[in-house]
């Protein structure tokens, strides 16, 4: 088993070290084009494996696409991190470049590899890696909905004073700030409704605060957060070559499922070997199905500068 990494910073670097100490692969490749950048992460994920017992080995390499051949799995986490005050969406331009050619280029070495999508704006960046590979839709799989899930039930571990683990909680929707759709209507604490235990009030709140649960970290670490976007990816990769048949909520593309067609948007799916493999219906409430509307007309305004970037 080989899996890549593309791009070697805060992101990139913290799934490539969960993937390492969970080894996922025999081979694990991290690549930068920043000169000597990945040969450093690498090195240094590499220098704990005596320390954790992990046998997974870590190269690192700039810009060589070829050193990449034949990953089974390939997470791209390349582009510009979001500033304080910065939305997602304002990214599209400069990230919309960076991972196309990114996906050229792995699939030069890696035809049959399943693609990880990272890089925000993550819907419009997973759509973006769909239309321009051709691949078939289950190869490409855009993890935003296992962040802002994870966000949820730390926000609920927090109001109920629980352990997360005892938690279920499923966002769905865009995976932006005013896109994302927490299922508070469906979480459970060990199976029963969480709405035994906290007010109207407090799940609005919690709601409330998931959404803007990445902005939150940007404001106060003056970039992007790191620790749970990239342990989120290794989990998503984890159910890949495990073919663990995990549920998570994926973007991924919609042909009529949830309402929606020629759209990539979270919702959940059962992750194997073969990349997503089965969308999971959850029976929307007429309002929840208004909002994932909403959030789908939001996410198609951000694809439609594609279309405007293609044209300049």
């Amino acid at each position: 088993m080989k899996i890549t990494v593309v791009g070697a910073g805060a992101v990139g670097a913290t799934c490539a070290d969960n993937i390492a100490r969970r080894e996922l692969a025999e081979d694990l490749v991290l690549l930068d084009i920043k000169e000597g950048f990945a040969e450093g992460k690498a090195l240094d994920i590499m220098q704990t494996s005596a320390l954790l017992g992990f046998d997974t080995r870590v190269t690192g390499v700039t810009n060589d696409y070829s050193k990449t051949a034949n990953s089974d799995v390939v997470v791209i986490t390349s582009g510009l991190p979001r500033k304080p005050g910065m939305t997602r969406e304002e990214l599209i331009g400069t990230n919309a470049k960076i991972v196309e050619g990114v996906c050229k280029s792995i699939l030069q070495y890696s035809p049959n590899a399943i693609i990880v999508v990272i890089s925000n704006p993550m819907d419009t960046m997973t759509y973006l890696a769909l239309k321009s590979t051709g691949l078939q839709k289950n190869r490409i799989i855009g993890m935003g909905g296992i962040l802002d899930s994870a966000r949820f039930k730390c926000y609920l571990q927090k109001a109920l004073n629980c352990s997360a683990n005892d938690l279920h909680a499923v966002v769905v929707g865009g995976h932006g700030d005013t896109t994302m759709i927490p299922l508070t209507r469906l979480a459970t604490l060990n199976g029963l409704p969480v709405s035994n235990y906290l007010g109207a009030d407090q799940l609005k709140q919690v709601a409330a605060d998931t959404m803007v649960g990445g902005a939150t970290l940007t404001k106060l670490l003056g970039t992007s957060a790191w620790y749970a976007p990239g342990a989120a990816g290794a989990a998503l990769v984890e159910s890949i070559v495990r073919n663990q048949k995990k549920v998570f909520p994926c973007c991924v593309a919609l042909d009529g499922e949830y309402g929606q067609k020629d759209i990539c948007m979270g919702v959940p799916v059962v992750i194997g070997s073969n990349g997503w493999e089965k969308i999971i219906d959850y029976k929307l409430t007429a309002d929840e199905q208004q909002e994932f509307n909403k959030s789908a007309d939001a996410v198609r305004s951000m694809n439609a500068v594609l279309d405007t970037l293609v044209q300049a």
